[in-house]
């Protein structure tokens, strides 16, 4: 079995599983490589065999135990229909909506030329692999990606909190469209080889707590329903990024196998709100890998301390930056491995 794998069907691992949020991207050279010759981060991740090529190329770096899909959670909404760009300098550009005869003109059916490419990538990946390393596909999740339909890139989010807020026909409309694109997206995923599932909430932090059941629970577990309704007992991990000491409610709401967590939050407490068949990824911070190797060890040790391997995905509490220097990637997938090796 793969330790990725074990930990989410609430089996003990044979090592602690460790993956990177965006283990793929413009930190490795190679990667900025292949990006200039795909001339676009967009044709990056539609072409197949090149998003393969990355998804794979921290895994031949570092002693990883998963690789999760290269993509972008923006593929949903391009698919459905609204024009998307990423500019340098700006990020995502995104065609927006802001009345119900936009979102009734969304498509929410297939076929999607869209998803067909960052399939054919899962299916590339997953032969390539390793038999110990498990492969993550993953979506965004219907509130952050909304939110990016609204504002049309990135933002402050106020006017897609205010939309929500007074939640207006097309608003909801809009969600359970998202919801049912993102079931496909999911599944199809599934059948070219994604062994386990993240949905991405980037922006559940910006909710009041009275919004978090609405907005991010509940359209979250019509996806995990959605899926697991065609693969019974599929796991999924859930990251509601910010949602702090209601980590607990965001698990049992959604049914995850494991929930993320983000760096300011302490994993014991988390976990202490979990049932015993619920694990824990993160949740070092990002920043300690541009830091000192005393305060990077430092880091890892806290977050060891908290968590027993069993039921614990080492990995950030957001995704890595552009700055970092791999050889800090290096040093911390081993300072983990000795640690759990009692040698720390």
């Amino acid at each position: 079995m793969k330790p990725l794998l074990d930990v989410l069907v609430n089996k003990t691992p044979s090592r602690r599983p460790i993956w990177i949020m965006r283990q793929a991207g413009r930190y490795l050279p190679e990667y900025k490589r292949v990006r200039e010759s795909a001339g676009s981060f967009l044709k990056l991740c539609y072409n197949a065999e090149l998003a393969c090529e990355v998804t794979l190329q921290p895994l031949r770096r570092f002693d990883l135990d998963a690789a999760i899909l290269f993509s972008d959670i923006l593929v949903v909404p391009h698919a459905m229909g609204l024009s998307l760009d990423f500019r340098e300098g700006e990020g995502p550009v995104l065609q927006t909506v802001s009345n119900l005869a936009e979102v009734e003109r969304l498509v929410f059916q297939g076929p999607f030329e869209q998803f067909d490419r960052v399939w054919e990538t899962v299916g590339l990946v997953r032969s390539s692999l390793a038999p110990h390393l498990a492969l993550i596909g993953f979506c965004g999740a219907p509130w952050t990606v909304a939110s990016y339909m609204i504002e049309g890139g990135s933002s402050d989010r106020k006017r897609a909190l205010a939309v929500a807020q007074t939640n207006p026909i097309w608003f909801q409309v809009l969600l359970d469209r998202v919801v049912q694109a993102s079931i496909a997206y999911l599944l199809g995923q599934v059948r070219a080889g994604a062994e386990a599932l993240q949905i991405f909430d980037s922006w559940a932090g910006d909710l009041p707590a009275v919004l978090l059941e609405r907005l991010v629970s509940s359209p979250i577990k019509q996806i995990v329903d959605g899926v697991r309704q065609i693969y019974p007992g599929f796991p999924i991990i859930v990251f509601a990024r910010g949602v702090s000491t209601s980590h607990g409610l965001i698990a049992k709401s959604t049914n995850a196998n494991a929930v993320g967590v983000e760096e300011n939050v302490s994993l014991r407490d988390v976990l202490a709100q979990l049932t015993e068949k619920v694990a824990v990824q993160g949740n070092l911070s990002p920043q300690l890998l541009l830091g000192s190797d005393e305060s990077l060890f430092a880091g890892i040790k806290s977050v060891l301390d908290d968590v027993p391997m069993s039921r614990h995905i080492f990995n950030l509490g957001h995704g890595i930056t552009p700055p970092t220097n791999p050889l800090m990637v290096e040093k911390l997938v081993a300072a983990v491995r000795r640690y759990d090796e009692h040698l720390v």
